[in-house]
């Protein structure tokens, strides 16, 4: 789901049939070209384009060089989507003001400017609707980004063969990866050296959202380590998730856990969380064709925002004419 729309506005081309995804991370960029399975019409068979995916590191945060320098060494085409990482997106959750749709964003900036550290003069914001009242109101999420430095990197990307189609988070990237399903879904999923997120999504609606400090270096934990000083306390931060799901946003409770951690542990660690939680632990399954990339995962889910709304419309109840 693509949350900083308005912000494309501002740079949005005529888009290309290639698309690719480039996730900012705390060390380096991930970048990961779509999947694209499509019959030809000599053969009359599927063939598929196999995704590309590299990583860059990045010096002291600077990612406009890592990616013009990815973009010489190995360049991506077509339309870009560009994951914002927690050092360049702030969210904050307020009542809905009581004010016209249009005038929305620009209110909305002088309301959140004490909330987040970017300045009125430099911010560029979205929000979207909770999916759900809370205590009676109606809420929103506040998406905020600095604008110069999104810029500095839409400029980057953006040459001859390549463009921005949109700029999101990494909690929206993860969301893409989930089928639209009835039953509330609870994921736990990082990429490598960031830290750990939970998300709790449900009709491909996001919920609840919450980033967890300290857990950056979960892949150099031994199943030891994991076992004396991890799963409990990471268990313990997934039933107050839930909690909260069920008894103050009143929603029937979480029946299933995924977990996306690119680690050699992973299986280890979803059948302790298992025995924690007392609820089924599965490893989320990647798309097709994207199996073996999970370090990649946001980069991937970027790039599913126009396959996942497709699905969502589809699974809404249809008018009778």
């Amino acid at each position: 789901m693509s949350i900083l729309k308005r912000i494309t506005k501002l740079f949005v081309k005529q888009p290309s049939g290639k698309s690719f995804g480039i996730a900012l991370q705390q060390k380096g960029i991930n970048a990961c070209s779509k999947f694209v399975l499509k019959n030809t019409a000599e053969s009359g068979k599927a063939q598929s384009s196999q995704p590309i995916c590299q990583s860059y590191t990045v010096d002291l945060s600077d990612f406009e060089k890592a990616i013009i320098d990815l973009q010489a060494t190995k360049p991506l085409s077509g339309q870009c989507h560009l994951v914002l990482n927690a050092q360049l997106s702030q969210i904050v959750q307020m009542d809905k003001p009581n004010i016209p749709h249009d005038e929305m964003v620009g209110a909305l900036k002088w309301q959140v400017k004490d909330l987040v550290s970017i300045s009125p003069d430099n911010m560029v914001l979205d929000y979207f609707d909770v999916p759900i009242l809370i205590g009676g109101k109606e809420k929103i999420h506040v998406v905020c980004a600095p604008l110069v430095e999104l810029k500095k990197l839409v400029a980057a990307v953006e040459d001859s063969n390549t463009s921005v189609a949109s700029i999101t988070t990494e909690e929206f990237a993860f969301a893409n990866l989930l089928p639209i399903k009835n039953d509330a879904c609870l994921l736990v999923c990082q990429q490598p050296n960031e830290e750990i997120i939970i998300l709790i999504i449900k009709q491909g609606h996001l919920y609840f959202y919450r980033r967890l400090r300290g857990y950056s270096q979960l892949a150099s934990k031994s199943e030891d380590e994991l076992t004396m000083m991890v799963i409990d306390s990471l268990a313990l931060e997934i039933q107050r998730s839930s909690d909260y799901f069920e008894h103050q946003l009143k929603q029937a409770g979480i029946r299933e856990i995924k977990v996306l951690l690119p680690m050699e542990t992973e299986g280890f660690f979803a059948r302790k969380l298992a025995e924690n939680t007392h609820l089924p632990v599965s490893i989320l399954a990647l798309p097709e064709g994207y199996q073996q990339y999970r370090g990649y995962a946001a980069a991937i889910g970027a790039t599913l925002f126009e396959s996942r709304l497709a699905e969502y419309k589809l699974s809404q109840p249809q008018e009778l004419s």
